[in-house]
């Protein structure tokens, strides 16, 4: 979940031309709530990108987590969360085709009353019909484009409409990296914590406030969710396992094992490889590493 700036990515993402989508393609918005319950509140519309490959309990639980923290620490109400699974252009080892995940994301989310996955990244092409890889920069400025322009926003309780709050949701190792001279555009981190912001949930073996203070100038975009339960499930494991043949019920939803096993996902893709550098080619930071 994220555009680090690199010799092979514009050093402004935020300014490169909006991409194609390959037909048909429509904004998710059967679980939005278009109209506010409380009072006095913002919209608020969360987004995680990543890889979900396979999309995890962690990677649910999250939004949950950030759910909780929203209603009793901030003046947001919740109108959706949604998950944007990143472009097969990202290219990293054990990345399943876009379809794949965005299915498997769609049946992890079919109880929930307010996730939704959105598939704009997997569907974005070039000229050619390539993969087009998009900057998060990009996919949150989509998400206000879709809700506030097109839809006309949320309604309050008074009858009159106003801007929904787009906000990134990830863990800590995004904002970890965020952190790290050089590593992330200028130009994407001032769309991404200056214009719509994040909620970070901590993630143990991270030191978040050391991150956190060399991003000073975003502080007040930036909300920090601790995980009380920890969870260390991650998508890599998931997979690790699956090449070994073992069980993974009970780390990620039932309806994503079987359909991993109707496809035959993640068998035989031999031994896991780190993810590529950032430095050298379009990478995207996960919610929860995976």
């Amino acid at each position: 979940m994220g555009s680090p700036s690199d010799s092979q990515t514009p050093t402004s993402s935020a300014a490169s031309p909006a991409p194609t989508t390959l037909a048909p393609y429509t904004f998710p918005t059967q679980k939005l709530k278009f109209h506010l319950t409380q009072e006095g509140k913002t919209p608020l519309v969360l987004v995680a990108c990543g890889s979900f490959s396979p999309i995890t309990f962690l990677h649910l639980r999250m939004f949950e987590m950030a759910s909780d923290f929203v209603r009793f620490n901030t003046d947001f109400e919740v109108c959706a969360g949604y998950l944007s699974p990143v472009s097969d252009a990202y290219k990293k080892v054990g990345l399943a085709p876009g379809q794949h995940r965005v299915n498997m994301c769609s049946r992890a989310v079919e109880q929930s009353t307010w996730l939704m996955v959105d598939p704009f990244e997997t569907v974005n092409c070039d000229r050619d019909g390539q993969p087009k890889y998009v900057p998060t920069a990009q996919v949150l400025r989509h998400f206000d484009h879709e809700i506030n322009s097109v839809l006309g926003g949320i309604e309050g309780v008074d009858g009159v409409k106003r801007k929904a709050r787009i906000a990134l949701l990830a863990g800590a190792d995004l904002v970890m990296s965020m952190g790290e001279p050089g590593l992330w555009s200028p130009a994407d981190l001032n769309v991404i914590l200056g214009q719509y912001g994040a909620f970070i949930v901590e993630r143990s073996g991270t030191d978040v406030d050391e991150a956190l203070a060399s991003l000073r100038q975003y502080e007040s975009n930036i909300w920090v969710i601790s995980q009380v339960i920890q969870n260390d499930i991650s998508s890599t494991k998931v997979r690790l396992f699956l090449k070994k043949d073992l069980s993974v019920r009970y780390l990620i939803p039932d309806p994503v094992v079987e359909y991993i096993d109707q496809h035959h996902l993640f068998q035989g893709e031999g031994k896991e490889a780190p993810a590529p550098d950032e430095q050298s080619k379009p990478s995207t930071p996960q919610p929860a590493k995976s």
